[in-house]
Order: C-alpha cells, then structure tokens, then sequence
C-alpha cells in the first residue's frame, strides 16, 4: 500500500533538498508574448474586435517556462536550448539574465528565428494567437554542435535529473535522444520527458514520461473517447514494457491525473480526480507540472505521491491568467493543507 498522507517534517525537508539540485531542461524555447487590452467596439474594416492595448508583457515560454518553474521551487535548472540570430533571440537572453537563469547551455542558430508566441487579449479574453517559428529539426551539423553543448554541462555539472520539454518544434532529435539517454544511464541521472507526437516512440528507457491525454492517444493511435482507465492503462501498459518506461503519468485536464508505475514488477495504476478550483487560462500547466514531477521523483517520493503534487501544482498556476511559474509559497501551503 503506498503512502498517500505527509507529515510537515516531510514537506519541509523536501524544500530544502530542492535548493540543492541542479536540474538539465533540454529543449524547445519560446518567448510568450502577451497583449493585454480592452475592446469596446467591432472594426469597420472586417467583422473583428478592435483591441486599444494597455499592457504589453513578455516571457519565457516552452522549456524556458520549466527552467523558470523548477527556479521557482528554489532549484537550480540548467537550459539548454536553440534560439535564433535575432532581435528576439536577444530578447530572450536578456529576459534570462533578468531572472538569474543560466544561459550556457543555449545555443544561437543562423537562418531560424527564435519562437515567439503571440497572444492577443481582449477584455480578459485570448482572441488571437499568432506564431512564429520554423519546427524543422536542426541539421545534422546544427544536431551535433547542440549535442556537444548539453555533454560539456552533463560532464562539469552535478546534475540531479535531465528533463525534456519536447514542442516538436525541432530541437530535439532521436539521435540526441539517444545519445544523451546513453550519457544518463552511466550517470544513474533520471530522466522525465514531456512529449509531443514526433519524438513520442523515440523515448526509451525514462524514469518518468508525462504526456497529456491528447498526447498519448495520438503518439499511441487510439481513439480517447473509446477508452475508459482501465483500458487506457492497459494499453500504457503495453507502451510501458515496449518502451522501458518507469512510470507514465498522463495529465487529463478537469479529469486529473493517471499514473501507472510498476509495483513489485507489477503494473499498477491510479488515478487522482482533479480539485475544484477557478480556471482562468491552462497556459504552461504541463511546463509547471512537468517541474514539480522531477523534483518529486528526485526526492524518492512513490508514484501516487508524485502525482498528487503534480496534481495540485497544476490546478494552481491555472488559477493565473498567462504563463506564469509556481508559487512556492502557495504550492507548499496547499501541500500541506490537503497532503498532511
């Protein structure tokens, strides 16, 4: 029977091994920009809103978002990543030396652009999203130069676990993957994937994969809305022994979270029913999600309890309008409040 209760003694020294861990987060990085404004009228040009903005914010976004989660929680997170030549790319730099991340692990590429997601908002309301992006993979010259960059960290740093943020935007490779999985395993670093559906059969032997529900029955091919728990866990199960996965932990949205793990060499699975709270904007929940899961896994804390501070960290940040990291503070108080 796994333990599902904490004590605060327990709480507390988690927070404190957190500020001792250093975390590698490989992957695709974005700027989150936001408009913010107010519509009171329809354009007489086209049947669309007319937005006089009054708040213009820029922030880290993809695997910059889970750097800035796991800093958040008082670790120490290492981004490795690719941006463009660019005013941007720039940008972004800046906005990483502002919040004290480390910038060696990234890596400028010519003839791409740095990504940039756009979000317009009207009266508290997302009315337009515009992206900019080329998700090509990198070269196999670009590929390789990348590869170097994340050996030199894993070779100088004491790394506590390796996260990928995959967006299939094409900073990731199977061959990068691999290699780096390989590096991991001599190592005995765990590593967490948060997939989308290019790499998503190219994960192999993971300590924790976390895709959302899309995600899995896409990367998998199934049909979601002909599945129940059951039948989803058995065919994670499948997808478990295939792949020499430790645990898979599948977000749901309003429906919670499902975790299979092995128990004594047996499959087992549960599920953890979301809590009521206010959504205000689901942007970033699995960056934050993702971060609050490797800080667990690290800890030795047992699957269910993984989940259930997954749990709770990604109902709060979606109480937050934008992308925005985990409170700490909050985080560890709602812990405690339905944890201990």
């Amino acid at each position: 029977m796994l333990k599902s209760k904490l004590t605060k003694t327990e709480l507390n020294a988690w927070a404190e091994y957190i500020k001792k861990s250093k975390i590698l987060v490989i992957g695709d990085v974005m700027l989150d920009v936001y408009i913010h404004g107010k519509v009171d009228r329809i354009s007489p040009e086209a049947p669309v809103p007319v937005v006089n903005v009054k708040e213009y914010k820029t922030c880290l976004g993809g695997a910059a978002n889970v750097a800035f989660n796991l800093q958040a929680m008082g670790a120490t997170p290492i981004l490795c990543g690719t941006i463009g030549d660019d005013v941007k790319g720039n940008e972004f730099l800046t906005i990483l030396n502002k919040h004290r991340l480390s910038s060696q692990g990234m890596m400028e590429v010519e003839n791409r652009p740095t990504t940039v997601k756009t979000r317009i908002i009207g009266n508290k309301m997302q009315l337009l999203r515009i992206d900019e992006e080329i998700d090509e993979p990198l070269t196999e010259k670009e590929n390789q130069r990348f590869y170097s960059y994340i050996e030199n960290i894993l070779c100088k740093e004491d790394i506590k676990a390796i996260v990928f943020e995959d967006y299939d935007k094409g900073s990731i490779s199977p061959l990068l993957i691999e290699k780096i999985a390989s590096i991991a395993a001599t190592k005995s670093i765990p590593i967490l994937v948060d997939p989308k559906k290019r790499n998503f059969l190219d994960y192999k032997n993971i300590q924790l994969f976390k895709p959302n529900l899309s995600e899995l029955t896409s990367g998998l091919e199934l049909n979601k809305h002909g599945l129940d728990l059951q039948a989803l866990s058995i065919e994670i199960n499948k997808f478990m022994d295939n792949n020499q996965l430790e645990i898979v932990m599948t977000t749901m949205s309003d429906k919670g979270i499902l975790i299979c793990y092995k128990d004594n060499t047996e499959f087992a699975y549960d599920w953890i029913p979301a809590h009521v709270r206010s959504v205000a904007d689901v942007s970033g929940a699995g960056d934050t999600v993702i971060s609050i899961a490797t800080l667990a896994l690290i800890y030795g804390f047992s699957p269910l309890m993984i989940a259930k501070f997954a749990n709770i960290a990604g109902g709060l940040v979606c109480e937050t309008i934008g992308v925005v990291p985990i409170d700490k503070k909050i985080f560890f108080n709602e812990c405690e409040k339905i944890l201990v």
